[in-house]
C-alpha cells in the first residue's frame, strides 16, 4: 500500500479519535473508550470502511505499547524494580497458570476439544498492559500498592507471551518436540545476548552524553530517547521477544541515569500518538455487527471472565499475605483480556488449533473488556475499600505506604547561584526539597546538599509531574528567562494551586506579568542589583568623606616648645 494512503488513514483515525475522545473526556469518561469506538466505526469488519490500512496501522501502533513500557522502565530502574519484591512476580506466574487451568476446564464443559480449550485459556490469561498502565500512570497510582502489584503481574504476563506462542504452535502440531526444545533454547540465548547488548549500548550512550547541558543540546536528547526506545523494540522483535518487554528493559537500564526524567518527557508526545493509534486499531479488529448478533454470548463471556480473573487475582494476593483492600484493587485492575489475545489467537488460527468462532468470540470479548476497564480501573482503590468495609475486615494497623517515596515540600526550579542562595535556609531543617535543573553541575550541587535532584526541562509538564509538583507546598522558580519562567508558573498554578509560588524576575518590567499569572512573591534582579550597587556607593561615599576630612597634627610646634 502506498505511503500516502497510509498517512491519509492515520490522519483520519487520529482526527476522529481527537473529536470522539475529547467528547468522552468532556463528559468525565476515559478518552480510551472514544478511541476504541472510533476504530470500530471507521475500519474493520462491520464498519463504514473509512480506513482501509488496518494492518499497517496496527503494525505501527504496536510501537506505542513499546514506548509506554520504555517510559515505565525509565521510572523503574534496576534498584527500584527490586523493591517491587517477589510477590507481584509470583502472583503473575500463579495467575497465568491458574487462569489457563480454569479456562481449560470451563471451555471443556461447553464442548470444546482439549487443545482448543487450552488455547482459549492461553488467550484470556493475559491482561492489557496498554490499558491498565496508561490509566494508572495518568492517575499517578503506579506507585500505590495495587499499582505495583499490577505492574509486576503485567511484566510477568509479557514475559509469558513467548512461551504461550510456542504452546500454540505445539498444540497445532507444528514441529517435533526436539525442534521445539531447540527453538526455546535458542530464544533464551538470544534474549540473554539482547539484554547484555542493551546494557553495553546504554552505558556507552550515557557516558557519551554525560557532559551535555540540556539547554544547548535538546535535539540530541530527543534523538537519543527515540533511538533507544524504538531501537530496543526492534531488537527484541528481531530475536523473537515481545517488543514491549525489550523496550522496558532498555528503559530500566537508563532509569538510573541523569537523563531519565528528560528522556521520559521527550518520548511522551510520540508515545501518545502511537498509543492512540493502538487503541484505534484495536477497535478495528472487532466486528460490531457480529457483537450485536451474539451479544448474549459475548456479554456472558465478559461477565464470567471479569469476575473470574478478579477472584483469581484476589485470592492469589491474599495467599501472598496482602490485605483484602489491596488484593481486591489489584484484581479489578487486571480483570480484562489483553491485547496479546489478538496475537496468540492469530497464531492459533494459523496453526489450526483455534476456530474462527472462538477467535471472533475472544476478540469481541477483549474489545468489550477494554471498554469496561476504562471505567473499572479508576474505581479500583474505592472498590478495595468498599469490599473491605462490606466484609467487615479489620484493616492492618500498619498499612502499606501509598507511595514508594514521600513527596517533596519545596520544589526549586533552577539551581544556579540564585537557586543555591534561596535554598540556604532549607539546609538541615528537615524539609524535603526537590530540585530540577538543566545542568549537571546544578543537580550535583543539590545532591551534595542532601536534596533530591533531577535533570530536566521544567517547562514541560511531564517533568514537573514526575517531580511530584502536585504535592508541593512551595515552589521557587529561579529561571532567568521570562517566557520559560512564565510557562513554569502557569504549570505550577494549574497543577499545584495550593502551593506558595516565588518567582525570580530578571527585569523589573516583567514583575507584573508574574503577579498576574498567580505568583505570590517576585524577586527582581534589577531591584536586587540596584540595592547592592547603592550599598557599595554608600560605602564609597563614607570612605571619601572620611578621606576629605582635615587631620589636626597633635605634635607641638617649635615656637610653642620655645
Amino acid at each position: 500500500m502506498e505511503l500516502w494512503t497510509i498517512l491519509h488513514d492515520i490522519v483520519i483515525l487520529l482526527g476522529a479519535s481527537l473529536l470522539v475522545g475529547g467528547l468522552f473526556s468532556r463528559f468525565g469518561q476515559s478518552p480510551l473508550v472514544g478511541y476504541l469506538l472510533t476504530g470500530m466505526i471507521l475500519g474493520g469488519p462491520g464498519s463504514v470502511h473509512a480506513v482501509s490500512s488496518e494492518h499497517e496501522i496496527e503494525a505501527i501502533s504496536e510501537l506505542g505499547v513499546a514506548l509506554l513500557l520504555f517510559s515505565l522502565g525509565l521510572e523503574f530502574s534496576v534498584d527500584r524494580l527490586k523493591k517491587l519484591g517477589a510477590k507481584p512476580l509470583l502472583g503473575g506466574i500463579a495467575q497465568v497458570l491458574l487462569t489457563i487451568l480454569l479456562a481449560w476446564l470451563g471451555a471443556s464443559l461447553f464442548g470444546l476439544g482439549w487443545k482448543e480449550s487450552v488455547a482459549f485459556g492461553a488467550m484470556i490469561a493475559l491482561s492489557s498492559t496498554a490499558v491498565v498502565l496508561r490509566i494508572l500512570m495518568e492517575r499517578s497510582e503506579i506507585d500505590m500498592p495495587h499499582g505495583r502489584n499490577s505492574l509486576g503481574v503485567l511484566l510477568t504476563q509479557d514475559m509469558a507471551v513467548v512461551p504461550l506462542a510456542l504452546l500454540m504452535s505445539v498444540l497445532g502440531g507444528e514441529g517435533a518436540s526436539g525442534e521445539i526444545a531447540w527453538n526455546i533454547g535458542k530464544l533464551l540465548l538470544l534474549a540473554t545476548g539482547l539484554i547484555i547488548g542493551l546494557y553495553v549500548i546504554t552505558k556507552i550512550a550515557v557516558l557519551a552524553l554525560g557532559t551535555l547541558t540540556l539547554s544547548r543540546n535538546r535535539e540530541l536528547t530527543v534523538i537519543f530517547a527515540v533511538v533507544m526506545g524504538l531501537g530496543a523494540a526492534w531488537a527484541s522483535h528481531a530475536v523473537g521477544i515481545s517488543p514491549a518487554l525489550g523496550a522496558f528493559a532498555a528503559g530500566m537500564m537508563l532509569g538510573s541515569s541523569a537523563f531519565a526524567t528528560q528522556i521520559r518527557s521527550d518520548v511522551s508526545p510520540l508515545q501518545v500518538v502511537l498509543l492512540t493509534l493502538f487503541f484505534g486499531s484495536a477497535g478495528m479488529v472487532a466486528d460490531p455487527i457480529w457483537i450485536l448478533q451474539n451479544w448474549y454470548l459475548v456479554g456472558g463471556v465478559v461477565v464470567l471472565l471479569t469476575f473470574g480473573k478478579l477472584l483469581i487475582i484476589l485470592l492469589i494476593f491474599l495467599a501472598l499475605g496482602q490485605t483484602l483492600r489491596i488484593a481486591a484493587a489489584t484484581g479489578l485492575c487486571l480483570a480484562q483480556i489483553g491485547e496479546f489475545a489478538f496475537v496468540l489467537g492469530s497464531i492459533g488460527r494459523t496453526s489450526g488449533v483455534v476456530s474462527e468462532g472462538v477467535y471472533a468470540l475472544v476478540v469481541s470479548a477483549a474489545i468489550v473488556s477494554f471498554f469496561l476497564s476504562a471505567f473499572l480501573v479508576p474505581l479500583a482503590p474505592r472498590f478495595g475499600n468498599w469490599l473491605t468495609s462490606l466484609l467487615g475486615v479489620q484493616a492492618r494497623i500498619i498499612e502499606e505506604t501509598e507511595a514508594s517515596h514521600i513527596p517533596p515540600e519545596v520544589l526549586i526550579i533552577g539551581f544556579g547561584p540564585a537557586g543555591q542562595i534561596a535554598a540556604r535556609p532549607l539546609i538541615d531543617q528537615g524539609i524535603r526539597v526537590a530540585v530540577i535543573d538543566m545542568n549537571h553541575s546544578g543537580t550535583q550541587k543539590a545532591k551534595e546538599l542532601g536534596f533530591a535532584a533531577e535533570l530536566g526541562d521544567a517547562t514541560q509538564s511531564e517533568v514537573l509531574e514526575h517531580a511530584r509538583l502536585r504535592d508541593c507546598k512551595a515552589v521557587v522558580i529561579t529561571i532567568p528567562y521570562h517566557k520559560a519562567a512564565l510557562t513554569i508558573l502557569h504549570h505550577a498554578r494549574k497543577y499545584a494551586p495550593q502551593a506558595q509560588v516565588i518567582v525570580r524576575s530578571r527585569y523589573e518590567l516583567y514583575s507584573n506579568d508574574f503577579f498576574d499569572a498567580g505568583a505570590h512573591a517576585v524577586a527582581g534582579d534589577e531591584h536586587q542589583v540596584g540595592e547592592s550597587l547603592a550599598t557599595h556607593l554608600v560605602s564609597w561615599l563614607e570612605e571619601r568623606k572620611s578621606d576629605a576630612t582635615p587631620k589636626h597634627d597633635s605634635t607641638p610646634s617649635d615656637t610653642e616648645e620655645s
